[in-house]
């Protein structure tokens, strides 16, 4: 998952295996073993340049951890027809065809707790939820949110979508916390859920339980980013706290 090893701790490069997924110029590039962490650019290389900021800021935010340098493969590539410079994606890895332990799901639903509580921190210390200096601008999905309450629903609300594309019934009622936990005892519910069947959900994107949570995660952090940058704009450099420990 995301444990490091003892020469992490020692300052010694550790290889981090990625996913790259492009579309005509544009490029993101995942780190496959930390479930989330980013970064996006205008080809491979300019993606790559971005990750060590990236995983510092993210395994400071994940443990408190903080590894001194990185190495890159290239594991997997996918060619997407998808917009994925605002943010669309279809990817799986070939890692979430696997089917999880206990040990692992746990820790990964831990995380993506974490981090839907850690939005709502963020989305609770905005000075005010329906200002924003940002200009309108259309996407794949429709407008751009701009003010914090808009992108507090956007996030919260693929809640039943993530959950619905591997058959669990889920909600976006309450808080960003709360419809996620109640879509976890759901999907707990299910006989044999730690299996992570792939199945082909919507738009014919396959989807397993080991993608729904990295995907919850990855869909935080580019919001959370969003409305963290939105805020220092808009109401100053110390209106919000850094709760993802963003680089930014």
């Amino acid at each position: 998952m995301g444990t490091l090893p003892a020469n992490m701790a020692e300052g010694l490069f550790m290889l981090i295996k990625c996913v790259w997924e492009h579309h005509g110029n544009d490029s993101l590039i995942y780190a496959v073993d930390f479930p989330g962490a980013y970064t996006r650019g205008a080809s491979k290389e300019l993606a790559l340049r971005k990750l060590p900021a990236e995983l510092n800021s993210y395994l400071m935010w994940k443990d408190g951890s903080s590894p001194a340098a990185f190495d890159f493969e290239i594991a997997q590539e996918k060619q997407s027809e998808l917009t994925i410079s605002d943010a669309d994606s279809d990817v799986i890895f070939d890692s979430e065809r696997k089917a999880l332990n206990s040990a692992e799901y746990e820790e990964l639903k831990s995380l993506a707790l974490k981090s839907a509580q850690d939005f709502l921190t963020l989305y609770c210390a905005m000075p005010d939820r329906n200002e924003s200096c940002l200009p309108m601008r259309q996407t794949f999905y429709g407008t751009v949110p701009r003010t914090a309450f808009e992108m507090y629903e956007h996030t919260k609300n693929v809640n039943s979508y993530y959950f619905g594309e591997i058959g669990v019934a889920a909600d976006n009622e309450g808080s960003i916390l709360d419809c996620r936990a109640r879509g976890f005892i759901a999907l707990e519910r299910q006989p044999s859920f730690l299996e992570s069947k792939v199945s082909l959900g919507s738009y014919e994107e396959e989807w397993s339980l080991r993608k729904v949570l990295r995907r919850f995660i990855w869909h935080d952090r580019i919001h959370a980013k969003a409305m963290y940058r939105m805020a220092i704009k808009t109401f100053g450099s110390q209106a919000v706290p850094n709760v993802f420990l963003f680089d930014v």
